[in-house]
């Protein structure tokens, strides 16, 4: 690869005016900033660009020869569709560069509309798979904001087999969770990161415990940040970091400082100018990374890029955190206030023509399996992550649930891990063509990569999960386009915006209503990093034998589960429970209710299992209908954590 000025694009963030003008003085080749509506970063009324200043925006560095990108790049709910519509149009007349985009329903609104400007993957797609790459380039996307956790080899990989371009953060705050993966702000405060309103619970002080005991795992904890990342630093890794086939170095940073952003420009400017001007002779600029690290933030890290980092990446004394954007608090128990009708709609009501309820249950083995089909489960999940010390399904686990659902005529559908890189994707490949022998009634995928590879591979019906994060009817509409059957509704929607979207959507949509709900997925091992305390990850299975969770400050539980792939998923406090309001989502038009009890051992699923069963078959039979409340008391009795309400204390998650 010959390197010119042209390989290699340095992109900088903008917040307001001032950083703008730094940026491009600063040697800038590109920059991204984001309008006042639909983009991640919304907390600050001081930051972002109104419509007129936008277009002002892109003239400037136009003048300049400067490529400018307006993020685009949030959730989007049914009822802010036709505000983006009109979003979209005003942009369409400025032309940016381009549009970085999360919300599939954008792809379909930019095909509608005849969107020009050319359109980019936020990093909040959390596209890590050469499938998921060739899917988003079928809807005109040029390039993709990389994963964080991707090395720089597997990039190179995708840039070999698909020829995208690949953008990349090179410095600054990074999230400790994979980007979209993570509903811990959405669900416990109504601002999810997915909609640019984070308060970071990632950033909150935790204790390492024995989850069996409650105590203390380690009397030398390094601190209790464990989970507050470093900020990425690759100035010391350019060379890689070129020679990867990254052709946009990304500096986060939207709300920061005209000095901040143009000093870090200035630098980085410098070191890739000498790289590509003499390869061979390039040496690091002392005095340049000196000044990096006199005025950073928090201390440095390369983060992923050239491998798992283990504890080196994290900041566990949270002496240099800027700023804390939230401090930890009880989530939302059974008994709190909930924003539902008070009244059930009269077309809602029981009628021969409303087919029975579905029940589904994901389970983690045969026995749980045997247990929620016993009582009632119409469809079975398994497969996709296997938490220890379950073992992962085996071709002939799948063939016995197939054969032992078929005495309950019920469904049996394997189901795909969130996280979904290389070995992931060769190991799902090879297990959809050996579904074709067996027959499961279908395959539930976590992204949309695992989709057109299911696709491809199998002749079985395909369903969408919650990781794909379905607000909206456009969103349903494109994985229809793409081979869906039907999609499971995001864990963060209100009960407001589940109604609005039910209402509309072309696909059968799915409600989660009961389970260990997981907060955050990551690569990042909190136990091994912890007692470990290495700069480089190592696994020794310490999860094997004991299990471990993170306390919150606010005396909040949130169990560690470990899967096949060592990544980590933690869990909320309070597992989801809304069968109090079953009336509500049965009024909503949910035909389809889930319950998550992979993380239950069989005796607990046969119980919650029976207790959905009966009371979706009293609603649907109609009648004068009580909800029997020594349910809750008897789950609340047996369930390993306390029982919430998830997002139905909000009105809307922001």
């Amino acid at each position: 690869m010959l390197l010119t000025p042209q390989s290699v694009e340095l992109l900088a963030p903008v917040g307001t005016w001032d950083v703008l003008e730094a940026a491009v003085t600063a040697g800038a080749d590109a920059v991204y900033l984001g309008g006042k509506r639909f983009n991640m970063r919304l907390h600050r009324t001081d930051t972002n660009f109104d419509d007129e200043k936008l277009a002002r925006a892109v003239k400037y560095a136009h003048a300049h020869n400067v490529r400018l990108y307006v993020t685009v790049n949030n959730l989007i709910s049914e009822r802010e569709i036709p505000g983006m519509r009109e979003y979209l149009k005003l942009l369409n007349q400025i032309q940016p560069d381009s549009l970085i985009v999360q919300d599939l329903a954008i792809l379909q609104l930019a095909r509608d509309m005849n969107i020009t400007v050319p359109l980019h993957a936020s990093v909040m797609m959390n596209t890590h798979n050469e499938h998921s790459i060739k899917t988003l380039m079928d809807y005109g996307i040029t390039r993709i904001v990389a994963n964080r956790e991707l090395t720089l080899t597997q990039l190179t990989l995708l840039k070999e087999r698909t020829g995208i371009e690949l953008e990349y953060f090179v410095h600054g705050d990074m999230c400790v969770a994979h980007s979209g993966q993570c509903y811990h702000s959405g669900i416990v405060f109504g601002q999810s990161s997915n909609r640019g309103r984070c308060l970071k619970p990632c950033r909150w002080p935790y204790q390492l415990v024995d989850t069996a005991t409650g105590k203390t795992v380690t009397a030398n904890d390094p601190g209790l940040y464990k989970l507050a990342m470093k900020d990425m630093c690759l100035y010391t890794a350019l060379p890689q970091l070129i020679q990867a086939g990254v052709c946009s170095f990304k500096i986060e940073g939207r709300m920061r400082t005209a000095d901040f952003v143009s000093r870090v420009v200035k630098i980085y400017r410098q070191a890739i100018d000498r790289y590509i001007a003499d390869p061979t002779g390039y040496t690091l600029d002392m005095a340049d990374w000196q000044e990096l690290s006199d005025y950073r933030t928090r201390d440095f890290s390369t983060c992923y890029a050239l491998g798992n980092p283990g504890a080196s990446s994290i900041g566990y004394t949270g002496e240099r955190e800027p700023r804390f954007f939230s401090q930890a608090v009880k989530e939302a128990d059974i008994t709190a206030n909930t924003f539902l009708p008070t009244v059930i709609p009269k077309e809602f009501a029981a009628s021969a023509n409303r087919p029975r309820p579905q029940l589904a249950v994901r389970v983690a083995c045969l026995d749980s399996l045997s247990s929620a089909l016993q009582n009632g489960a119409t469809v079975v999940y398994i497969g996709g992550e296997a938490f220890k010390p379950n073992k992962p399904w085996t071709l002939k686990d799948v063939e016995t649930a197939i054969s032992e659902a078929a005495n309950y005529k019920a469904q049996v559908i394997v189901t795909t891990p969130r996280i979904t890189m290389e070995r992931e994707i060769s190991e799902y490949e090879q297990l959809f063509k050996s579904l074709e022998t067996i027959k499961p009634h279908g395959l539930m995928v976590s992204n949309s990569g695992m989709l057109r590879l299911a696709q491809q591979t199998a002749d079985l019906p395909i369903q969408a999960d919650f990781s794909i994060n379905l607000f909206n009817h456009l969103t349903a509409a494109w994985l229809k386009a793409n081979g869906a059957r039907k999609a499971t509704i995001s864990l963060e929607a209100t009960y407001e915006q589940i109604a609005e979207l039910a209402q509309n959507s072309p696909l059968p949509l799915e409600m989660i209503v009961h389970g260990a709900i997981e907060a955050m997925v990551l690569d990042h091992c909190v136990p091994s990093a912890v007692l470990e305390g290495t700069a480089v990850h190592l696994c020794r299975d310490l999860c094997t034998e004991q299990h471990y969770s993170l306390l919150d400050s606010a005396g909040e539980r949130h169990d560690l589960k470990i899967d096949q792939y060592c990544r980590n998923h933690i869990l909320f406090a309070k597992d989801l429970c809304l069968l109090p309001h079953l009336p509500a989502l049965m009024s909503a038009g949910i035909n389809h209710y889930r319950i998550e009890g992979q993380h239950y051992p069989p005796e607990l699923v046969g119980l919650i299992t029976a207790l959905y069963r009966t009371e979706l078959d009293k609603l649907a039979a109609g009648g004068n209908y009580t909800f029997d409340k020594t349910c809750i008391d008897k789950l609340t009795a047996i369930s390993p954590r306390a029982l919430g309400i998830g997002t139905f204390r909000y009105r809307i998650s922001r």
